[in-house]
């Protein structure tokens, strides 16, 4: 079968399912592992934000919107010649990735009959649901359950290390400028790592809130996660937040690689979200994971 990842965390999925092999087409944005889009055939394309700050890109976003521009740009041609069997998409976020009606569209302009798969977890479980349903779909059932037991027990093997210990009170920044609180699945994390969530939103859209609403329910660890960045970025805007949090423990963490990705290494990110609140009753996370900013 060959398949086509449209946004980042699938084709984690598709890797962490064996099928690497048979995956033609990523985003240029799929950056885990390096060889999906140094070897693969790029078919979605977008700008380069790297050098701009959050509020420089929460503008550009906010005015592509509302101009009902598009964030990204499918390579209609490219895609048509790769003759995929299985696209994988979504219709979560237009600002994470390309929309399934955007694909729709042009397969049928192409002509083309590809099977279009939309993946949209809200949750924790949700988004291991969708390892199964990949899995399905590819035609390797067997290897989806398989995946999803291994996560399993090492979600449960957290919840052993943590059970019995209080509960630190967790906020979570998505974005900084301005500020978004914790949504979807991302609750969920902190929950499994033995924390209790705070100003967030748990199976919802992350929103733009206050600092004043962040800091509200005095929460004693900050996390610092934002959507787009890697943990040196992560870092750069965690100083930027520590004023908002006086008291507070404020933690940057690699969001794309940990905990804004629905893909398999969210379990990852839960063992390093423990570390940070149980210190001692797990294992500490790997370099490049995490990084005490105040």
């Amino acid at each position: 079968m060959r398949l086509v990842s449209l946004l980042p965390s699938a084709t984690e999925i598709v890797y962490a399912l064996g099928l690497g092999d048979d995956l033609v087409g990523v985003t240029f944005e799929c950056d885990e592992p390096a060889a999906a889009r140094s070897e693969k055939t790029v078919v979605v394309g977008g700008r380069d934000t790297s050098t701009m700050t959050p509020g420089e890109i929460d503008d550009y976003v906010r005015t592509q919107m509302s101009a009902g521009g598009d964030l990204y740009t499918l390579h209609a041609g490219a895609l048509a010649g790769l003759d995929p069997d299985l696209i994988l998409t979504q219709d979560l976020c237009r600002v994470c990735a390309l929309p399934s009606g955007h694909v729709d569209r042009a397969l049928s302009h192409l002509g083309c009959r590809s099977e279009v798969l939309s993946l949209d977890p809200h949750t924790l479980p949700d988004v291991l649901d969708t390892f199964c349903v990949v899995a399905n779909a590819a035609g390797v059932p067997q290897r989806g359950l398989d995946l999803v037991a291994g996560l399993r027990a090492r979600l449960a093997a957290v919840s052993a290390a943590v059970a019995g210990r209080p509960r630190p009170r967790v906020a979570v920044v998505e974005w900084v400028d301005p500020p978004f609180t914790a949504g979807h699945w991302v609750p969920d994390l902190i929950v499994a790592a033995g924390g209790e969530p705070v100003a967030a939103r748990p199976g919802r859209r992350s929103v733009q809130v206050s600092w004043a609403e962040l800091a509200a329910p005095r929460p004693e660890i900050v996390l610092v996660t934002p959507c787009g960045y890697h943990l040196d970025g992560a870092v750069r805007q965690a100083e930027a937040v520590v004023p908002h949090f006086p008291g507070a423990s404020v933690w940057a963490i690699d969001g794309d690689g940990l905990v804004v990705r629905p893909g398999p290494r969210l379990v990852d990110g839960v063992e390093a979200i423990a570390a940070i609140l149980h210190p001692g009753a797990v294992p500490p996370a790997p370099a490049g994971a995490v990084r005490h900013v105040a």
